[in-house]
C-alpha cells in the first residue's frame, strides 16, 4: 500500500485547494463536494467522479469505507492523504474524511420541457450561495421539479455560482438530482411562454395573499428577486401573478429561503 500523501504540493492536492477558488472552477469544469453524504449522493446520481481523496483515520463511516472501495476497484483514482493534510483541505471543521473532485453539469433551457415539468423556482441574480442550496434542498422536499438561476436583463453572470460550496453543502446532495438550469431572464419568459407555464412573481408590496392563489393546472414557476433588490418592473410585469407574505410584526422582509420554503408548500397544495 502507498504512503499517504502528506505534500501541500502534491498536485491532487493542488488541484482541490484551487477548486475553492471561484475561477479554477470555472476553468477548468470541476467543483469539489466534501462529506460523506454528499459524495456518496454524488457517485448514486452518476456524476462523473475526477478523483476521490480520503484520510483513512477520518474516515470513520462504514459507508464511506465500501464507497471508496468500490469505486476504487472500478478504476476510479483514489489517492489517499495524511489525517493532517486532509484537515488542513477541509473546508469545515471536524471534517468526515472524504472528498470528490467532480465534473460540472451545464443545462441548458432545452433539458426542461413540459412533459419533464410541473413546478419549480427562479431567483433573479441571488447572491447567497446558503440560500440557493437551501432553496434547492426544500424544492426537493416538496417534490418540485427543477431551478432556474437567472441573470437580470443587463450585467450577465452576476449572481451566485451553482458550484460554490456553499451551495453544494446548504443543498444537501439534492444538487446531483434536481435540474438547475441558467439562462437570461428574457430567455427564460421566452421558455416560460412556449411551454405554457405560468409565471408567479414574488413582492412585498403585492395585493394578493399567497393563500388566495386559485388552482391552475398547467407548469408553474415561483419568481424570486434578489435577496437585497428583489424583483424590478419589468421582471414584475412579465407574471401573471404576483403575491405576497403577510408580515405582522416590525420585521419588514424574510430570508429569501425561508419566504420560498412557505411559498413553495402553499403553491404545491393547490395542484
Amino acid at each position: 500500500m502507498l504512503e499517504p500523501i502528506s505534500s501541500r504540493r502534491n498536485p491532487l492536492v493542488r488541484q482541490a485547494r484551487a477548486l475553492r477558488q471561484r475561477k479554477a472552477r470555472q476553468e477548468t469544469g470541476l467543483f469539489l463536494v466534501e462529506g460523506v453524504h454528499h459524495v456518496g449522493e454524488a457517485v448514486e446520481a452518476g456524476w462523473e467522479i475526477e478523483t476521490l481523496l480520503y484520510a483513512p483515520e477520518l474516515l470513520t463511516s462504514d459507508f464511506a469505507r465500501q464507497l471508496v472501495d468500490e469505486q476504487s476497484r472500478h478504476g476510479l483514482r483514489v489517492a489517499t492523504l495524511t489525517s493532517n493534510l486532509f484537515i488542513d483541505l477541509a473546508d469545515k471543521d471536524n471534517p468526515q474524511g472524504i472528498l470528490a473532485v467532480v465534473r460540472q453539469r451545464q443545462l441548458t433551457l432545452e433539458h426542461i420541457t413540459a412533459e419533464n415539468f410541473h413546478f419549480g423556482a427562479a431567483i433573479v441574480s441571488p447572491q447567497d450561495p446558503g440560500n440557493v442550496g437551501t432553496i434547492l434542498r426544500t424544492l426537493d422536499a416538496v417534490g418540485a421539479d427543477g431551478l432556474f438561476l437567472l441573470d437580470p436583463l443587463t450585467g450577465a453572470g452576476s449572481g451566485v455560482e451553482l458550484y460554490h460550496p456553499s451551495v453544494v453543502r446548504a443543498s444537501m446532495g439534492t444538487l446531483f438530482w434536481k435540474p438547475v438550469v441558467r439562462a437570461s431572464f428574457d430567455e427564460f419568459v421566452q421558455w416560460a411562454h412556449h411551454n405554457g407555464c405560468r409565471i408567479i412573481g414574488s413582492s412585498a408590496h403585492a395585493s394578493t395573499d399567497y393563500r388566495n392563489v386559485q388552482p391552475a393546472n398547467v407548469p408553474t414557476v415561483l419568481l424570486l428577486g434578489s435577496e437585497q433588490k428583489g424583483l424590478t418592473p419589468e421582471q414584475l410585469a412579465a407574471c401573471e401573478l404576483v403575491v405576497s407574505l403577510p408580515m405582522r410584526g416590525r420585521a419588514s422582509s424574510l430570508n429569501l429561503a425561508v419566504a420560498a420554503g412557505i411559498l413553495f408548500y402553499a403553491l404545491m397544495e393547490e395542484k
